[in-house]
């Protein structure tokens, strides 16, 4: 299995990325899926050296098995059905890294896969996008994410995720998590969000804050789904602060233009939080395929992961996932009616 899955769990690719991998011949895909070569009859590795077949003679397997099946014999070149040393280094690192209690550093985890330290790294980030060091603090950051939503008590959750102590907890995640950390224990107690809903050009509009920023923008929604994402978090009427904030936002949402300016308070996986800093990226009146933010984030294979993680965006418009479309151009889908989306990207684009 290619490392890349221990990650970010990413899904197939469709065809059209499958094809790009195999013309750039991405060595990250090897193991995501095999190129079988229909007037040959042989499959490969998309990252096979040997001179590239027509796309008409091409037809994608999810593996040798798949391939095999169909008829075709794995090509000698590039070995297809067998891991390379690389690829078996890669893993067991990745494996050791996550069943470690504190992560092995740099020179044991090369010195075991029979590589000097400063080649190894170099082996690693290209496979996985990572350093073994921030590959270690993502795999911390997701326990941390996970016992803070399990755990009794904050403090639990911290001993629970791997961290010698508190101070280490908040210095690692603080500022990622964005409310504080007890805000995510049991449905968000502890933290005190205002909210509104108000009349738009869209329909009506739930925005909702902590004291760091928005943490929910959302059409057709009221008091009751936003308890149901916090249900005992202190939801309340916001004073001048939220007044402003709320201006601000119906401002980013009337006219086109850039609210990266409004602070945003919102968590996900690490892939999904390097999905929405993507978007973000994105100018208003642009759009992006599925395709082209996977790879943007470094795991072009990832297309319909990184449609996952576009729907887990709780931040409507100021994560700006409506500017993603498909690779034909076509709007694809949008949580809240393709009539919102397209209206979003007529009046970015002046229309």
């Amino acid at each position: 299995m290619n490392v890349l899955t221990m990650i970010a769990n990413p899904a197939e690719p469709d065809d059209d990325a499958r094809w790009r991998a195999v013309l750039a011949r991405d060595r990250r895909q090897d193991g995501h899926f095999v190129t079988g070569v229909l007037s040959t009859g042989i499959y490969c590795r998309p990252s096979c050296p040997a001179r590239h077949p027509a796309r008409a003679n091409v037809r994608f397997f999810a593996d040798g098995a798949a391939a095999r099946a169909a008829g075709l014999r794995p090509c000698k070149r590039c070995a297809p059905d067998d891991a390379s040393r690389e690829e078996r280094a890669i893993a067991a690192a990745a494996a050791a890294i996550r069943a470690a209690g504190q992560a092995p550093g740099l020179e044991a985890l090369a010195a075991a896969a029979g590589y000097s330290a400063a080649h190894f790294q170099r082996l690693f980030k290209r496979a996985t996008g990572l350093s073994p060091a921030a590959y270690a603090r993502a795999v911390k950051g997701e326990r941390a994410a996970t016992a803070l939503s399990e755990a009794a008590s904050v403090t639990d959750a911290v001993y629970a995720a791997g961290y010698s102590g508190p101070s280490r907890f908040y210095a690692a995640n603080g500022g990622r998590l964005g409310m504080a950390p007890s805000a995510w224990v049991n449905g968000g107690k502890g933290a005190r969000i205002a909210w509104a809903v108000v009349p738009t050009s869209l329909g009506p509009m739930l925005v909702a804050a902590t004291d760091k920023g928005v943490c929910r923008l959302s059409f057709g929604e009221g008091e009751a789904e936003l308890r149901a994402r916090f249900p005992r978090a202190e939801l309340h009427a916001g004073g001048d602060g939220f007044a402003a904030l709320l201006q601000a936002v119906i401002a980013a949402v009337e006219t086109p233009g850039d609210g990266s300016a409004i602070p945003l308070d919102v968590r996900g996986t690490a892939f999904q939080e390097a999905v929405w800093r993507e978007l973000r990226r994105i100018p208003p009146g642009e759009t992006r395929s599925y395709a082209e933010i996977a790879a943007a984030v470094g795991k072009p294979g990832a297309v319909r992961a990184c449609g996952s993680a576009n729907g887990a965006n709780a931040v409507a418009v100021l994560i700006p996932c409506h500017r993603v479309v498909r690779s034909d151009g076509s709007l694809g889908g949008y949580a809240y009616g393709l009539d919102i989306k397209q209206a979003l990207l007529t009046r970015e684009r002046g229309g």
